[in-house]
C-alpha cells in the first residue's frame, strides 16, 4: 500500500483541500491512473476542483518525487504513488491495466559490466508486457 498521503504531511507539504484530496485519491497499491481520471476521482469527492488543479498538483507531486509518470507504449501517462516500494510494472497489452511487481534478484547487477558502457548504474526500469486473464484467450 502506498502510503502517500502520509509522506507528504511529513515532509510538510501544504495539505490544501484540493491537494489533499489528490493525494487521497493516488494513494493506494497498483494504482496506475492517467491525470483525467485522477480528475474524475477528485471531482467525484471535491466537485470544484478543476483539471488545471490536479495536473498542476500532478506536476509537483513528480517533481517531489513522490509520483513516477509511467508510461505504457501508446497510451495515456499514468502516475504511481509507490515510489519508495522498489517494484517494477506489469502491463496488460490488451486493456492497459498495471499492476506492481516485485520479482526477485537485482536488476542493478544482471546487466553484465561489459554491456554498461562504462556508465553508472543509478536506477532500473522493467516492464513486463503481456495479456490480464480478461484479456487473455480462453
Amino acid at each position: 500500500m502506498s502510503d502517500l498521503v502520509e509522506r507528504l504531511r511529513a515532509g510538510g507539504w501544504r495539505m490544501t483541500a484540493q491537494r489533499r484530496v489528490v493525494a487521497e485519491v493516488l494513494d493506494g497499491e497498483h494504482v496506475h491512473l492517467t491525470a483525467d481520471e485522477v480528475h474524475a476521482r477528485a471531482a467525484a469527492r471535491l466537485p470544484e476542483i478543476s483539471r488545471a488543479t490536479v495536473y498542476n498538483t500532478l506536476g509537483e507531486l513528480v517533481s517531489l518525487g513522490e509520483v513516477t509518470e509511467v508510461a505504457t507504449g501508446g497510451r495515456a501517462t499514468r502516475y504511481d504513488p509507490n515510489t519508495h516500494h522498489p517494484h517494477h510494472h506489469l502491463v496488460c497489452a490488451g486493456c492497459g491495466v498495471i499492476r506492481d511487481v516485485r520479482p526477485g534478484g537485482d536488476p542493478m547487477a544482471d546487466l553484465p559490466d561489459s554491456e554498461r558502457f562504462g556508465f553508472t548504474l543509478s536506477d532500473v526500469e522493467v516492464t513486463y508486457r503481456g495479456l490480464c486473464p480478461a484479456c487473455a484467450p480462453s
